[in-house]
């Protein structure tokens, strides 16, 4: 695992790249989806609604991140590619699996998860993030506007949704 830049205000955490379905991500993602059905219930039984693979989660198309203060994984993520060059609107990444343990919130490190998201899906070539997220999750809806994100209509259909935002990353790098 190859270990990510830290600059930035926030906690002493430092960002490795990993599979999502190896430990310590399988775990977290694992906390994530029972965080979720906690709060939304059991998910759609119809399938519908966005996935991300660990596959779509790697390199090429994908990166997924653990975060670590010291020993302990505190917070994971992903990105992938949602359009390619063929799209009007440009190479564009989509962030999933976002999740903090509670041990490291409010502690600034969704807000580095999220920065280091960005560069990750701006060195892959991609020039705008999109994410979505429910009704139950004020903080991460505080998170996105104040980090740049606006609304948009819903682009993925994900029935747990209740809001879609997206990001302008500049040229790619």
């Amino acid at each position: 695992m190859a270990d990510l830049p830290t600059e930035g205000r926030g906690p002493g955490v430092t960002f490795r790249v990993a599979r999502a379905d190896d430990e310590p991500g399988a775990t977290l993602l694992a906390e994530f989806l029972a965080e979720l059905e906690d709060r939304y219930g059991p998910p759609p039984v119809d399938g519908r609604g966005p996935t991300a693979t660990p596959d779509e989660l790697a390199p090429p198309h994908g990166t997924f991140l653990v975060g670590w203060v010291g020993d302990e994984p505190v917070a994971c993520g992903g990105c992938k590619r949602l359009f390619g060059e063929e799209h009007p609107g440009g190479p564009t990444a989509e962030i999933k699996r976002m999740y903090v343990r509670p041990s490291g919130r409010g502690r600034g490190v969704a807000r580095r998860l999220l920065a280091e998201l960005e560069e990750a899906a701006r060195r892959a070539g991609h020039r705008r993030v999109r994410l979505d997220t429910g009704p139950a999750q004020p903080d991460a809806r505080h998170l996105y506007r104040s980090s740049g994100y606006r609304e948009i209509p819903d682009y993925n259909g994900n029935p747990r949704a209740a809001y879609w935002f997206e990001k302008d990353l500049g040229p790619a790098a």
